[in-house]
């Protein structure tokens, strides 16, 4: 079975998504594949310096992943073109990786920021939201980055609105109180998840 996981910055994606490796799922990260695909010695590193020019590069010659954040996130059109540049790269990979685990794992997640705007959405069995309110989510991502509330404004409306994510979910898993409140929501989910995969396979 593969399964959608999806969310806003700091709703808590993350930490759900590391709970559910712990439970024995397999996790397709697409922010470690964007980051991988942008390093120097892969196919994306050139288009995107060509685009953006050597003012993103570090002393090393690698992309500073701030510095063209920073460009990105003051510039809705910077952002949309990186996108269309890394998407398929990132895509490709997912795609690699499913096939690659797909016997060998019983669930499958891809844990993706974009699914639903890279059409990922079509491809999984379920989609998961990790779903925050939005002053609970601004003030953690002040916390956690560092940002006046301008800017984690900004992070925030880059993306597509939490409540646009939660009419397309098929499951919501409510991320305003404390970790282990969330983990309690994602086991209850996860062994329901087994026991309607137990019940298809007596009924089969």
């Amino acid at each position: 079975m593969i399964i959608g996981l999806t969310g806003g910055i700091a709703s808590g994606k993350s930490t759900v998504s590391n709970y559910l490796r712990e439970l024995g799922a397999y996790i397709i990260d697409a922010d470690q594949l964007a980051h991988s695909i942008i390093k120097r010695d892969k196919p994306a590193y050139l288009k995107i310096v060509e685009h953006f020019g050597r003012i993103i590069l570090d002393e090393d010659g690698e992309i500073n992943r701030s510095r063209l954040a920073e460009i990105i996130f003051n510039d809705y059109d910077k952002k949309r073109e990186l996108e269309e540049i890394t998407h398929p790269f990132i895509l490709a990979e997912i795609y690699e990786k499913i096939e690659e685990m797909k016997d060998k794992y019983r669930i499958i997640i891809i844990d993706a920021p974009l699914l639903f705007e890279t059409g990922l959405d079509r491809v999984v069995d379920e989609t998961w939201l990790v779903y925050v309110d939005r002053e609970i989510q601004l003030k953690r991502l002040m916390g956690r980055d560092q940002l006046s509330f301008r800017e984690a404004v900004k992070r925030i409306e880059a993306q597509m609105p939490l409540e646009k994510k939660k009419e397309l979910a098929d499951f919501v898993i409510y991320n305003n109180g404390s970790i282990k409140q969330l983990k309690s929501i994602v086991h209850k989910k996860w062994r329901a998840l087994h026991e309607k995969k137990k019940d298809c396979f007596n009924s089969s």
